[in-house]
């Protein structure tokens, strides 16, 4: 029936989709699994940064299993706010999460691909939302953050048409940060998930933090908001170690990774 599986390599957590012959669709049980990752990694303060990805190289995620949920949803056994951990919504995971999209990423996948923060795509991977062909619509959280996340048209496009993009079009988008070849996907994200852990944990708390509280206020809040929060981190041990070792010509070896 597949998996989600959480494994963990120093302060690297890696998670991962597992249900290759399916294209990496989720089971409801699967999502519930995604979803106590995600908070297995907030909790456990030997991780830094986490990468989500899925198993085999067909697929990222595919979403929903259709063959299950649909049946479940239309008879009413069954709210689609309970995918809401899974999908990161409310979320106070305040590490960096990287996908590393290696193959489709469609429906729920590609609304799973929206939460997280760093994106590597294969250059053979394709993007959908094909939810208005169904009759439904990209609800796990795809309506507030693909519009806040690129232009307006090309959200528009997806959401409305449904159609499949390739690599280089997610790229252009502003979907992904980059398309690589198939082997490099998982390298990558872990090239980029090991230079995060040279980095400041308080610092990139505060600002996946500061991204989430700052949105949606009028701007003279936002910036008295943004002032309190550079504070803290301002005021921090790894800012006085951070600033030290930049004066010393030394890494710097925060307290928050010990």
């Amino acid at each position: 029936m597949g998996q989600v599986t959480l494994a963990r390599d120093g302060a690297l957590a890696v998670i991962t989709i597992d249900r290759p012959d399916k294209l990496n669709a989720l089971t409801l049980s699967m999502y519930d699994q995604l979803g106590e990752a995600f908070a297995e990694v907030r909790d456990d303060e030997r991780v830094g940064v986490a990468i989500l990805t899925g198993a085999g190289d067909r697929a990222f995620c595919v979403g929903a299993d259709l063959g299950e949920s649909i049946p479940a949803l239309s008879e009413g056994r069954f709210d689609i706010s309970e995918w809401d951990a899974a999908h990161q919504k409310h979320s106070q995971l305040e590490k960096p999460v990287i996908a590393a999209i290696n193959g489709h990423c469609m429906g729920g996948g590609f609304e799973i691909m929206l939460s997280t923060d760093i994106r590597v795509a294969s250059s053979s991977a394709t993007f959908a939302l094909p939810e208005t062909g169904v009759g439904v619509v990209p609800a796990g959280g795809t309506l507030v953050r693909l519009i806040r996340q690129i232009p307006y048209a090309f959200a528009m496009d997806l959401m409305l048409r449904g159609d499949r993009i390739d690599a280089a079009t997610a790229e252009r988008y502003g979907l992904v940060n980059r398309v690589v070849p198939p082997e490099a996907v998982f390298d990558t994200a872990r090239t980029l998930a090991e230079e995060l852990l040279t980095k400041s944990r308080t610092a990139m708390a505060i600002v996946k933090r500061a991204v989430r509280e700052l949105a949606d206020l009028p701007e003279t809040d936002a910036f008295r908001r943004e002032a309190g929060l550079g504070q803290l981190a301002f005021d921090s041990d790894d800012a006085r170690e951070g600033l030290a070792a930049f004066a010393e010509r030394r890494p710097a070896a925060f307290p928050s990774a010990s």
